[in-house]
């Protein structure tokens, strides 16, 4: 597909894509945050329920599977109505939800707050990059792009941040209540921007012609599908069992984990802001490609590195790549949708996309029993990225796309 780098756009005003920009990402550093509060709380809420760990872990699945319907409605809603209404009414909806929490009366009720705030976190993302891929100027696309991406391992680590400090001091619900302020703050700050240009250009009449659209446009739907979902087997399979992987393997104790993790976590955001700025002199494909090189090249090192020091650099190479690649796909994902539902078709993509990637976690457990942790991490993400370079490689391009030209007249 070719590439098209028309220098006749219109260029956003500094404070209006300045504060797009910042409401977008914020926002998706909350969602994280919100969600990873959960993660650090299991033991904590299966006590107050009276439940076993395994109905809280279920919680946390529950609200993966609902992610998809959040990423279809707040997405359909953000290409007829706008941007800023639907990112406004997100914020505030998972916020809330997440603040009630903490106060459901038994295990049933907090099942179905979980459900509910799935909904929010799944459409917070496509509705919040299309707001800031739309109002930044398109040689910043890249690099804001990784910054963006940043987000969800940055709400990582506040989480854990906030584990250590807030709630030694004032107990565990009050994490939950930890987003109030930034949420209201992102919902004040997005009602001072205007619409994009973007957006208003390529305006739908009504809700069918967007189904129409996606619908016709279903083959590059069902390739971002396999994108997606591949590229969640990719984080999630380097992520969700490498600590308990140290802990089996190399008896690592919970502080030395934890050290590694936070460590591990900062060079995934570096990664995602160097790979994203990468990404605008070289291509998208080309830097995904190259980020996923990097994730390869550290496969013996971080699943077989023989101390500490070797493990560190495996971790901090892995999730440099994995996060670098990650960086980009706001940009990529963007550039290459329908304009006129340029927020759900990227945002139901991609929550459907991790919701088909979920199973492996469970897929690399299964082979751990067969093969021994060591193998069974590397032979999954092997070919993992070996499918990743193979869609990459033969996929398409759109950088440098112009958003305000209308169909016919893109390249």
């Amino acid at each position: 597909m070719p590439i098209d780098l028309a220098q006749d756009v219109p260029t956003p005003q500094p404070a209006r894509w300045g504060c797009a920009a910042t409401a977008g990402i914020l926002g998706w550093v909350l969602d994280a945050f919100d969600f990873f509060v959960l993660v650090f709380l299991v033991d904590v809420l299966a006590a107050h329920f009276h439940v076993g760990k395994r109905a809280i872990v279920v919680s946390l699945t529950v609200t993966l599977a609902m992610r998809p319907l959040g990423g279809f409605l707040l997405g359909l809603w953000a290409d007829r109505r706008g941007r800023r209404a639907p990112l406004v009414a997100c914020v505030l909806y998972f916020c809330f939800i997440s603040a009630l929490t903490p106060f459901a009366p038994n295990y049933a009720v907090f099942l179905l707050l979980r459900a509910l705030y799935g909904i929010g976190m799944g459409g917070y993302w496509g509705v919040g990059a299309a707001l800031v891929m739309e109002s930044t100027p398109t040689h910043r696309r890249g690099v804001v792009s990784g910054i963006l991406q940043a987000g969800y391992p940055l709400g990582y680590l506040l989480a854990a941040v906030a584990m250590r400090t807030v709630e030694p001091h004032f107990g565990w619900r009050a994490l939950f209540f930890c987003g109030v302020a930034l949420a209201v703050a992102i919902a004040v700050l997005s009602l001072q921007i205007a619409e994009p240009e973007a957006w208003t250009l390529h305006r739908l009449p009504g809700w069918k012609q967007i189904v129409r659209v996606l619908y016709e446009n279903r083959g590059g739907f069902f390739y971002f599908l396999a994108v997606m979902a591949v590229m969640s087997c990719l984080s999630h399979g380097t992520q969700d069992l490498y600590p308990d992987f140290l802990k089996s393997v190399h008896h690592f104790s919970n502080a030395t984990i934890s050290a590694l993790a936070i460590v591990y976590n900062c060079s995934a955001i570096v990664g995602a802001l160097c790979i994203g700025e990468l990404s605008e002199r070289m291509g998208r494909r080309a830097g995904i490609l190259f980020a996923l090189g990097l994730a390869a090249l550290a496969l013996p090192a971080w699943a077989f590195g023989a101390g500490f020091t070797v493990l560190l650099a495996g971790s901090m190479l892995m999730q440099f790549g994995v996060q670098g690649a990650f960086g980009v796909i706001p940009a990529h994902l963007n550039e290459l949708s329908p304009p006129a539902i340029r927020s759900l078709f990227p945002g139901f993509v991609y929550q459907l996309g991790v919701l088909i990637g979920s199973p492996a976690v469970t897929i690399e457990y299964m082979l751990r029993d067969r093969w021994g942790y060591q193998w069974a991490l590397v032979l999954f993400e092997l070919c993992v990225l070996v499918l990743l370079f193979f869609l990459f490689g033969f996929g398409p391009e759109r950088r440098g796309r112009n958003f305000y030209a209308t169909d016919g007249n893109e390249n």
